[in-house]
Formats: structure tokens, C-alpha cells, sequence
């Protein structure tokens, strides 16, 4: 192969690769669409819960086995779950210990909620840095989207 070959090849392989990468890192998200979820060892009904999650529960999609998904989620804990229970609604958990709620998207804006470690939010927007949400008691607000894990 001749130098120009060579870097035609080179260019090719690097083309492909960047085109290649985005679907790669695209990571796919469920949340639970069961009042109660539960999550199991194995993919079936054969194998234990070892714990159960509410609705809403956000998970990133590690593997698909049938109708099974192995899915893990803020804690990066790893469970099975039945495909048929969860849905496509946007969601986020809070990972921080607090987290405030505002009533528009700034850290001087009046706190609409405390919000703790472990509560669901449904998204409702997306604005720079911000994350316009719904608690799970109901509640709507605006809270730093780095303080939650989920889309």
C-alpha cells in the first residue's frame, strides 16, 4: 500500500468510527411504569426479588434477554425487570443528600420543595443546566440538573 492509499484508508476507519460513536454512547433509559416494581436476580419470575421500586423509577438498559431487561440504575445496583412494567416517560432520582426546587431556573429563586436523596422526578424540561420537574407528591420546580441521574 502506498502512502496516499494508506492515509485514504486511515481517513476511512477514522470516518467511520466518529460516525459510529454517538450510537455507541447513546445510552437507553426506562423508568418504571408499575405502582411496584419488583427487581430480580435473573431474567424471570423464577428468580428472587431482592428489592422493589415505585413508579417513575428511572434505569439505563444494560442488556435485553426475551422480555427481560437487565437495567442498573443511580446506584449503579443491577437488577432484572419485565419490559412489559416500565415505559419511555422521562424521569430522574435525586443523588444528592437535598436539593432545592425552584420556582424558575436560578439559584435565587424562591425553594418550592427540598427535595432528598432517592425521590422521583418526572422531567418536564430541560433548560441549560436546569431541569424543569414534577416530585412525586406533586410539586413542580426547577432543580440543577447535576443534582439527579436520569433523562
Amino acid at each position: 500500500m502506498n502512502g496516499i492509499s494508506r492515509l485514504s484508508a486511515c481517513l476511512l476507519a477514522l470516518s467511520l468510527l466518529v460516525t459510529a460513536t454517538p450510537a455507541a454512547w447513546a445510552r437507553e433509559m426506562v423508568a418504571s411504569a408499575a405502582r411496584t416494581l419488583n427487581m430480580r436476580t435473573g431474567p424471570g419470575l423464577n428468580h428472587p426479588a431482592h428489592w422493589t421500586v415505585s413508579r417513575g423509577y428511572p434505569f439505563q438498559v444494560i442488556q435485553r434477554k426475551g422480555n427481560w431487561l437487565q437495567v442498573r440504575d443511580f446506584e449503579n445496583d443491577r437488577a432484572w425487570i419485565s419490559r412489559s412494567l416500565t415505559n419511555k416517560v422521562p424521569h430522574r432520582v435525586v443523588k444528592s443528600t437535598t436539593a432545592n426546587l425552584r420556582s424558575t431556573p436560578s439559584t435565587r429563586a424562591r425553594v418550592v420543595l427540598k427535595a432528598g436523596y432517592g425521590d422521583v422526578l418526572r422531567t418536564l424540561e430541560q433548560r441549560g443546566s436546569w431541569t424543569k420537574v414534577r416530585h412525586e407528591d406533586g410539586p413542580v420546580g426547577w432543580i440543577a440538573t447535576r443534582l439527579t441521574w436520569g433523562w
